[in-house]
């Protein structure tokens, strides 16, 4: 019991911190839990997916196809703050032009927007709508469950860098300095054991599912070992930005990989 105790503070600990929720007040904290709590990213994941999902849903009852999609994109933004697409434009604006290793991480401190993350937002948010709008036209029931996986999938690979990298920024000013060290292999395994789970309840619910759930987890694999060698080039590591451009990868290459089997099958 009390071991379950402390994975449900963990996960607490994690919707907190990526989302707008309140946590509890009888979960506590300690400093160590920041750390811990990454093994329950892809289900916190799940929780955003879920939300996104149920608006995505909801709203195709009511206006068109490019509507839901809007809502549900602009609920999944205010849940978590835009703090993975915020992530995305500051990596971008570092990592977009030839500059060096610590001029990219000066670049990505800044607070300000620049060309290459403005660019790099509008294009990922446009992807995105357009992906999910073709999916919804195509069958509403799959593009809320590829909503809720895309989600929670993509929120393993942020997991799978601290795991494979080194903190490449300065941890004493990191703006995400409580995830700002490597996780272990625990972390590592229960965070892909929720992806594992999350999709299995996906393909019990709609069996077709499996084949292009297989060739997204693919994707997934590839995108987040390719935004490994990437980062460990040009940085020699990871900063708390760069896990949230790879979650928005991750995520984008799940439902554009699930979408080109639509369209070739």
């Amino acid at each position: 019991m009390s071991y379950l105790l402390h994975e449900l503070r963990l996960f607490f600990i994690a919707l907190q911190f990526f989302t707008r929720c309140p946590t509890p007040r009888w979960v506590g904290f300690e400093p160590i839990w920041l750390q811990q709590c990454a093994r329950h990213f892809p289900a916190v994941g799940l929780c955003i997916g879920s939300f996104a999902g149920l608006v995505l849903g909801l709203a195709l009852w009511i206006w068109p196809p490019a509507v839901a999609v809007g809502l549900s994109m602009a609920a999944s933004i205010w849940l978590t703050g835009g703090f993975h697409e915020d992530g995305w434009a500051d990596t971008c604006d570092g990592l977009g032009g030839s500059v060096s290793r610590e001029r990219a991480l000066t670049i990505m401190k800044d607070s300000r927007i620049g060309s290459y993350g403005s660019l790099g937002l509008i294009l990922m948010l446009g992807l995105k709508a357009a992906a999910l709008l073709a999916l919804a036209e195509a069958s509403p029931e799959l593009a809320v469950l590829l909503t809720i996986w895309a989600h929670a999938a993509s929120r393993a690979a942020p997991v799978w860098l601290m795991h494979s990298l080194a903190y490449a920024g300065d941890a004493e000013h990191a703006k995400a300095k409580p995830l700002a060290t490597q996780a272990d292999g625990r972390t590592l395994s229960v965070a892909f054991a929720w992806v594992l789970a999350a999709g299995a309840a996906m393909v019990l619910l709609m069996p077709p599912l499996l084949p292009s759930l297989l060739l997204a987890l693919l994707s997934a694999a590839g995108l987040t070992l390719y935004m490994q060698a990437w980062l460990d080039r040009r940085l020699g590591g990871y900063t708390g930005d760069n896990l949230g451009a790879t979650q928005q990868v991750v995520e984008l290459g799940v439902l554009l990989s699930y979408l080109a089997l639509l369209n070739v099958f």
